[in-house]
């Protein structure tokens, strides 16, 4: 069977791969891959914070690629995403917004390692992470504001009757949508990038596949193929990668965003 005449019935099974499976236990009750990959994942990012800060107190310089380089992550986070959005009060919410941008990060990350299934990749984990920015930024802004403070603030001051109340349930609508949406963006852009690069995979070796079978003029012209295939996967691996980082900004620019405007008094 030619190869193109495969993909679909590949790509089905590819896309069945993504479905939650129990590893341990069933899905009532249990861990599943992405919930396993998840836990990888943060148990990764506590080794990383835990070495990190036993290098960085055996010298008041950073030295060496690793100190530096977290030392760099932790400083874009800081510079590029919360003191350009919230000013000077960062330093009050930069636990929170750091511990959600390196939780997404090394979650999309994961999902480059052929087989994995990261946390980011199920829509459960981005709800999960959605909700407690949401949670979050409501109750900053009840703290700042007060809960009827807070409540009030949604519609703006000097708005007359009824267009003030119209204005103030459609912001009311707009501050749950951000739940929704947090949640899905994250989740459709990782899912689709472990699609493609499944999919150009499965090219890659179903191109090969003949070879293995037997040396012949077809089956070395599609060698020849399944290499451009492999070259084309290559560089989805490096934009995937890119795309792991511009996620975990995005979703952690919004969510400071978020912070900013349930505290400011405006």
């Amino acid at each position: 069977m030619d190869a193109f005449e495969r993909l679909p019935e590949e790509l089905d099974h590819l896309i069945e791969s993504f479905k939650s499976a129990p590893v341990v236990g069933d899905l009532t009750a249990g861990v599943t891959q992405y919930l396993f990959y998840m836990l990888l994942a943060c148990a990764l990012l506590l080794v990383v914070l835990f070495v990190f800060k036993r290098r960085q107190a055996a010298s008041p310089v950073p030295h060496g690629a690793f100190v530096n380089g977290v030392e760099f992550g932790i400083e874009y986070v800081r510079d590029d995403i919360l003191k350009g959005t919230m000013g000077d009060g960062w330093r009050r919410h930069f636990p929170f917004l750091a511990t959600v941008f390196f939780f997404v990060l090394f979650n999309d990350l994961m999902g480059v390692i052929p087989g994995a299934h990261p946390g980011t990749g199920a829509i459960g984990v981005t709800a999960a992470v959605a909700l407690m920015s949401f949670v979050y930024f409501i109750y900053i802004g009840c703290r700042s504001k007060g809960v009827i403070g807070y409540v009030k603030s949604l519609a703006p001051a000097g708005v007359a009757f009824p267009i003030n109340l119209l204005v103030w349930v459609i912001e009311v609508f707009s501050t749950f949508l951000r739940l929704v949406t947090l949640a899905v963006r994250l989740f459709c852009n990782m899912y689709a990038g472990h699609i493609v690069m499944g999919a150009f995979a499965i090219l890659a070796s179903l191109f090969f596949e003949p070879l293995l079978e037997g040396v012949s003029a077809a089956a070395m012209g599609g060698a020849v193929v399944s290499v451009a295939w492999v070259g084309i996967l290559i560089v989805i691996y490096a934009v995937e990668m890119l795309v792991a980082v511009i996620q975990a900004y995005i979703f952690t620019m919004l969510s400071a965003v978020y912070v900013n405007l349930a505290e400011e008094e405006e």
